[in-house]
């Protein structure tokens, strides 16, 4: 753990309400992520809670008002030969036939977990846009609410629904650049944040 909080620190990473553990007890996923966004440069934020798989359980641990968190779907096509990843505000509700037309991709249906796990080494529960760092191939798509460019910190799980971290919006973009999947910004709702 030592290792960790002094690379941390001398990188400008702040990792809040760490508990106390060697290096070898933290969270493969999580250090995967850790280190792809020191890699970039990027800081964070990270704090650890009891598994959260929905938002309704991830809220009672996070506070709105500095960060918003977002929510994170998984989709296939009708053929099941394309995916995407939705992020958009997380109190907020999509209609899928909506998204259908927002998106013009086709009928959309919620990706199983065994694809899940293929195209993003995720399971239930855990997806984020982190999860493109498994993706070695870059077949995830990732559609984005613009409306979530309107705050200054966005908050997603590490790859695994035991925490959360916090980055700065701008360094979400460029985390996104730098994944080499494609991806875009636009409207998934009509009313704004």
């Amino acid at each position: 753990m030592k290792n960790l909080k002094s690379r941390a620190s001398k990188s400008g990473f702040y990792l809040q309400n760490l508990k106390i553990m060697s290096q070898t007890e933290i969270n493969p996923k999580h250090q995967q992520v850790f280190d792809a966004l020191q890699s970039l440069g990027i800081p964070f934020d990270v704090h650890y809670h009891p598994p959260t798989p929905t938002i309704e359980d991830v809220l009672q641990f996070w506070d709105l008002n500095e960060t918003m968190h977002c929510k994170n779907l998984f989709f296939r096509n009708h053929k099941g030969n394309r995916h995407y990843m939705v992020v958009f505000h997380c109190l907020k509700n999509l209609n899928i036939r909506d998204l259908e037309l927002r998106l013009r991709q086709g009928k959309l249906t919620f990706a199983s977990p065994e694809r899940m796990l293929k195209y993003l080494g995720l399971s239930p529960g855990s997806v984020s846009p982190f999860g493109l760092l498994n993706d070695k191939e870059k077949h995830v798509y990732v559609f984005v609410d613009k409306n979530l460019l309107n705050y200054p910190r966005l908050s997603f799980h590490p790859n695994d629904n035991t925490a959360s971290l916090s980055i700065a919006t701008d360094d979400f973009v460029r985390f996104l650049q730098s994944s080499g999947n494609g991806h875009e910004f636009l409207e998934l709702y009509d009313d704004g944040p």
